[in-house]
C-alpha cells in the first residue's frame, strides 16, 4: 500500500484500540476488508453482501468480525432483519470508500497520455447532486485531462432533459426516478441510495430499530421538493394507502434538516444526503424502514442516437470508473 493511501485512513485515530501500541495498516488490514465491509454497508446483510460479492456468507460474516475485533469498535448494529452502520462504522466507510477510489484511479495511470484530451464539456446538473455528487467526479476527471474545459448548467430535471434532447448539454447527472422521456435518453446508473426515516434524536420512532410506513404516517412530514423525490414518496404512500399530514414542502434541505433536528416533522430521504459523521448525527437520526420503498438512483444522462466526441466518452468511462469504486462490484 503507498504512504499516501497508509497515512489516509491513520489519520483518524479514533478507529484504533488506544491499548494496542503496535497496530499497523500494513498488519491488520487487506482490500479484501474493505470490500466486503462496503458491500455488507451497501445490502445492510450478510446475506445480501454475499450475493454482490458471490461468495460464501461465512467468509463476508470472517471478515466483519475481524475487522471488528481488530479496531475494537462495532461498525454495525446487528438484528434479525438486517446490520445497520453505527456512528464509527459510517467514518469508517467514508475512509474505506476513499481507499478503495484512489486504489481505482491508480489503475487509469495507463489511460493517462502525455498528449492530454482538450475542448470542451457542457454538463447538467440539479442543485441537490451539485451538492453531494459532483466534486468529486470532477476533480478526478480535472486531474486526468485539465486541459478540458467543463461548463456547468445548473436548473431542474425537466428543464435539463429538454436541453440534453436538443442537443443544448453534452451530458446531464441527475435523480434518474422518473424520468420525463426515458426512451430519448440513455442512462448509466452512478449510485443507488436507500430511503430510509430520518427523525430528531429524541423523536419515539427514534427507539425502535426501524420503523413502517404506517408508523411513520401518525407524524408530520417534511417533503423535500428537489430532483423528483417527493414524487417518488407520494407514489409510495398512495400504493400503501397511507396520507401522512405534510407540515412543510421545501426545496431547502437545510430547512428539512432544521425542522427535523427540532422534532417538529420527520422525513423519509435517501441516505446520500445524510453526514452522520458532521453535526447531523447530534441531533437528526436514521432508521431503517419496515416496507420496501423505492431506492433514489444518481446516474449519467446523454441523449440517445448522439455521436459522442471523445472528451465525452472519456468522462463516461471516468465516472464509470468512480461509481464501480463506489459500489464495490
Amino acid at each position: 500500500m503507498t504512504p499516501g493511501l497508509h497515512s489516509s485512513i491513520l489519520a483518524d485515530r479514533s478507529f484504533y484500540k488506544r491499548d494496542s501500541p503496535g497496530l499497523t495498516l500494513q498488519r491488520h488490514f487487506t482490500f479484501k476488508q474493505f470490500r466486503y465491509f462496503l458491500a455488507v454497508s451497501e445490502a445492510s446483510s450478510v446475506a445480501g453482501a454475499a450475493r454482490m460479492l458471490n461468495i460464501a456468507q461465512s467468509a463476508v460474516t470472517k471478515s466483519i468480525q475481524e475487522l471488528e475485533d481488530t479496531l475494537g469498535l462495532a461498525l454495525f448494529e446487528r438484528s434479525a432483519r438486517g446490520m445497520v452502520l453505527t456512528e464509527p462504522g459510517h467514518r469508517f466507510q467514508a475512509n474505506a470508500r476513499k481507499v478503495l477510489a484512489a486504489v481505482a484511479e491508480a489503475g487509469m495511470v495507463d489511460r493517462e497520455r502525455t498528449e492530454t484530451l482538450s475542448g470542451n464539456l457542457t454538463i447538467g446538473v440539479t442543485s441537490l447532486v451539485a451538492g453531494y455528487y459532483l466534486a468529486e467526479l470532477f476533480a478526478r476527471f480535472s486531474r486526468v485531462h485539465p486541459s478540458v474545459q467543463i461548463q456547468v448548467v445548473e436548473d431542474t430535471p425537466l428543464f435539463l432533459e429538454h436541453l440534453l434532447i436538443n442537443g443544448e448539454l453534452d451530458l446531464a447527472i441527475m435523480v434518474t426516478n422518473a424520468l420525463g422521456d426515458p426512451q430519448a435518453v440513455l442512462v448509466e446508473a452512478l449510485t443507488r441510495s436507500q430511503n430510509r426515516v430520518w427523525m430528531a434524536s429524541g423523536h419515539p420512532l427514534a427507539a425502535r430499530g426501524e420503523a413502517s410506513l404506517a408508523e411513520c404516517a401518525q407524524y408530520q412530514q417534511i417533503m423535500l421538493e428537489a430532483d423528483r423525490i417527493e414524487a417518488v414518496m407520494r407514489a409510495v404512500w398512495s400504493r400503501h394507502q397511507l396520507q401522512p399530514t405534510v407540515m412543510m414542502r421545501t426545496s431547502s434541505l437545510e430547512a428539512v434538516r432544521s425542522l427535523i433536528g427540532t422534532g417538529a416533522a420527520i422525513a423519509v430521504l435517501p441516505d446520500f444526503l445524510y453526514r452522520p459523521w458532521t453535526l447531523d448525527a447530534d441531533h437528526i437520526e436514521v432508521r431503517n424502514l419496515r416496507d420496501a420503498v423505492p431506492s433514489i438512483d444518481v446516474g449519467l444522462l446523454w441523449r440517445r442516437g448522439s455521436q459522442t466526441r471523445e472528451v465525452v466518452e472519456e468522462f463516461i468511462e471516468i465516472a464509470r470508473d468512480q461509481s464501480r469504486s463506489r459500489r464495490v462490484r
